[in-house]
C-alpha cells in the first residue's frame, strides 16, 4: 500500500477552535499519519496554535485577512492555501467544504487528486441574504465541476447530490468517542448538579433553532436551569441574550472547546436540546450521543437519519415546552441512550471513520493515477 502525501484545506485549522470541519480534520489527519501517510493541514495565521506540527501532522500557516476585511478574507485565505498547495505537489488534496474555495476551482492543483467534502446545503442557511444564498448555490456547482471525487457526511446530502447532479459521493459521517469512566469522574459539582439543568450547544445562528428552544423553556414552569454553550458575540447571539435576559434560569456560558468539560456537561444534563436544521451529520450531536445524553432534536431529515426513534423531537416552541415539562427519565429514555451508544460504537466511531477516509482516498488516488497513465 502506497503512503501518500495528503493536504487538508478549507478549515481555519487544527486543533479545533471553531467547528465541524476543524473537528473532523483533527481526527482524520492524525489518524492518517498513524497509518503512515504524510499529512499537511492548512491553518490560518491567526490560529492560536502556532507550532509547525501537531500529533505528527504538518501545519502550514497561511495568511488570513478575515480579521481585517471580514468574510472576503476567507476567499483570500483559501486562495493563499491553494497557491501554496500547488507548489507542494501533494498526491491528494482534500477540501473540507466549498463556500470560499470553489471559486478558485481552476487553480486546484492539476496533478493532485481532488476530493471535496460537500458540506451541508450551505445555501439553505437563513442567516444568509438571498444574494448570498444564490452565490452559495453557484459555489456548490463549481465544487461539483472542479472536483474529481466527493464525500457526503450525511445520507440526506448524498441523496441530494445524486438527484441534483447525478454524481456519486462517498458517505462518510463524523465520529465520536464513547464516554469513559475517567471522564465520568471529572464531573464538577461546582459547575452544575447532576440532571439539574437542560443544555444546548450551538453556534448562534437562526437555523439552529436556539430562539425556538429558549422560548419554549422560557414559557415553561420548570425549576431547572438551562445552560447555553456558544459564542453570543455576533448579532444574533446578542439578540438572543437580550430577548431572554429576564429569565434567570437561562445561563449563557459562552464558547467551550474543552472537550472533557463539554462531554461532562452533556452526560449530566437532564435533557440535551439539538436544534440544528441545516447541514449533515453534526459533530455536537454525535458527541452528545457518545456522552450518554438524553436528546431532544429538531424534527428534520438530517437529525432523524442519525437518531431515528432514539430521541424526542420538536418543531416549535410549544413542543419544546411540553418536553421540558413532561419528559421523565425512565426506562424508555434509558433505552434511547443505550441505542445511541450502540450507534456510536459500531457506526460513528473514529477508528471506522478514519479507515473509511483512508480507503476512499486510496481508491480515488488509484483511479486518477490509472487515468493519467492511460492518457499518456
Amino acid at each position: 500500500m502506497k503512503n501518500l502525501r495528503i493536504a487538508i484545506l478549507g478549515t481555519r485549522g487544527i486543533p479545533n477552535h471553531y467547528g465541524g470541519f476543524e473537528h473532523i480534520s483533527e481526527y482524520v489527519s492524525a489518524g492518517l499519519v498513524k497509518k503512515g501517510h504524510s499529512v499537511t493541514v492548512y491553518n490560518s495565521h491567526n490560529h492560536p496554535y502556532t507550532e509547525d506540527t501537531w500529533n505528527g501532522v504538518k501545519i502550514q500557516h497561511c495568511y488570513d485577512p478575515e480579521y481585517l476585511v471580514g468574510t472576503a478574507g476567507q476567499f483570500i485565505y483559501d486562495l493563499n492555501c491553494l497557491m501554496d498547495a500547488r507548489r507542494q505537489k501533494f498526491d491528494v488534496v482534500l477540501l473540507m467544504g466549498y463556500t470560499s474555495c470553489s471559486v478558485w476551482g481552476r487553480l486546484y492543483p492539476k496533478k493532485s487528486t481532488i476530493i471535496t467534502n460537500m458540506d451541508g446545503l450551505e445555501w439553505k442557511r437563513s442567516k444568509y441574504s438571498k444574494k448570498v444564498q444564490q452565490f452559495l448555490k453557484y459555489a456548490e456547482k463549481l465544487a461539483i465541476k472542479h472536483s474529481q471525487f466527493y464525500i457526503s457526511d450525511s445520507r440526506v446530502i448524498k441523496d441530494y447530490l445524486e438527484n441534483k447532479y447525478q454524481i456519486h459521493s462517498e458517505y462518510i459521517p463524523y465520529g465520536a468517542d464513547l464516554f469513559t469512566d475517567q471522564e465520568r469522574e471529572q464531573f464538577d459539582t461546582t459547575e452544575a448538579l447532576k440532571e439539574d439543568y437542560f443544555l444546548l450547544m450551538a453556534r448562534m445562528e437562526p437555523e439552529n433553532n436556539i430562539e425556538t428552544i429558549l422560548e419554549g423553556f422560557n414559557n415553561s414552569n420548570s425549576r431547572k436551569n438551562f445552560k447555553v454553550l456558544g459564542d453570543t458575540g455576533n448579532r444574533f447571539g446578542k439578540f438572543i441574550r437580550d430577548k431572554f435576559k429576564n429569565d434567570t434560569r437561562i445561563q449563557f456560558k459562552g464558547s467551550m472547546f474543552d472537550t472533557a468539560k463539554v462531554r461532562s456537561l452533556q452526560n449530566n444534563s437532564y435533557l440535551y436540546f439539538h436544534g440544528h436544521s441545516v447541514g449533515g451529520t453534526n459533530p455536537s450531536l454525535l458527541e452528545a450521543m457518545a456522552s450518554e445524553a438524553l436528546i431532544a432534536a429538531h424534527n428534520n431529515p438530517f437529525n432523524k437519519s442519525v437518531l431515528h426513534a432514539d430521541a424526542f423531537y420538536f418543531s416549535n416552541a410549544n413542543e419544546v415546552q411540553q418536553l421540558v415539562e413532561n419528559v421523565q427519565r425512565e426506562e424508555i429514555e434509558r433505552t434511547m441512550v443505550k441505542n445511541n451508544l450502540f450507534k456510536i460504537a459500531y457506526q460513528f466511531n473514529w477508528e471506522k471513520i478514519v479507515n473509511e477516509y483512508e480507503a476512499f482516498i486510496l481508491e480515488c488516488y488509484d483511479k486518477t493515477k490509472h487515468e493519467r497513465i492511460i492518457s499518456y
